[in-house]
């Protein structure tokens, strides 16, 4: 299902001073954490899916994972750093075509893709395959991503050229959150923490649906109103909230995978 990237893009000599700055040296730690946790919870696909992240302080250079290894086998170190021409800045390996083909267009397209973090994760994944809209406002958890998500209803096949890569950048608009139906979910953040927060509450609020929908009794949504009041609430402090929720994240794999550091 995994496709590498075209040996063009072969391992560059590192050739940029302020990729060892202390900031970069975060970003690295924090993205590995949320590869790690998202394979610890099972929001993972083989070597497939995808997180980036735009290199602090610039506009040109993303953060990725090396095609081949798994989650689990992310860390700090083996992270890639590619520009938008496909060229590997620093790091041992290629992007996975499609993680280049999505994440490099997104963030070159939309400035607020600070992070971008795209999966096939089951429950998500499950509601993006149905008919008809994948969220249906009917649990607190879902109401975080009121009026935030968007769908693209135009499956592609996989996203092996510049021009599907557009596409499904064009397709987020405004939104936070697109449910790509027959494939899986995007999720952009104007940080990691809070690239890995929605994704994480997603995940949460689309089990909740499934299961409530496997009971084959009918839901009940939260009334336009309500709704719109609840993820005003919920946004107040969501900031903070994420910052807080990887920082815990980082808390526990520095106790049972430390190694995500390195």
């Amino acid at each position: 299902m995994a496709h590498a990237l075209g040996a063009a893009t072969a391992p560059a000599i590192l050739r940029n001073s302020d990729l060892d700055g202390d900031a970069v040296r975060q970003a690295r730690v924090d993205l590995a954490a949320c590869f790690r946790m998202a394979a610890k919870l099972g929001m993972h696909e083989g070597i497939c899916n995808h997180f980036s992240a735009m290199v602090p302080g610039r506009d040109d250079l993303f953060l990725v994972n090396a095609y081949g290894l798994a989650f689990s086998e992310v860390t700090a170190s083996n992270l890639l750093v590619c520009d938008f021409g496909g060229n590997v800045v620093a790091g041992q390996g290629v992007p996975e075509a499609t993680a280049f083909y999505i994440h490099g267009r997104l963030h070159m397209k939309n400035p607020r893709a600070r992070a971008a973090f795209h999966t096939h994760m089951p429950n998500a994944t499950a509601l993006a395959m149905l008919e008809g809209p994948p969220l249906v406002w009917a649990g607190q958890t879902a109401l975080k991503f009121y009026g935030r998500t968007v769908v693209d209803e135009e499956y592609g096949g996989l996203a092996l050229d510049e021009a599907e890569g557009d596409r499904i950048a064009a397709s987020m608009g405004e939104a936070d959150v697109v449910f790509m139906k027959n494939h899986g979910v995007m999720v952009i953040g104007q940080s990691i923490a809070e690239a890995w927060d929605d994704l994480y509450y997603l995940e949460r609020a689309a089990e909740a649906q499934r299961l409530a929908m496997s009971t084959g009794r009918a839901l009940k949504p939260v009334p336009p109103e309500m709704a719109e009041r609840t993820y005003r609430q919920m946004r107040e402090g969501d900031r903070e909230s994420a910052r807080l929720h990887l920082e815990s994240v980082k808390r526990i794999l520095a106790r049972e995978a430390p190694e995500f550091m390195h």
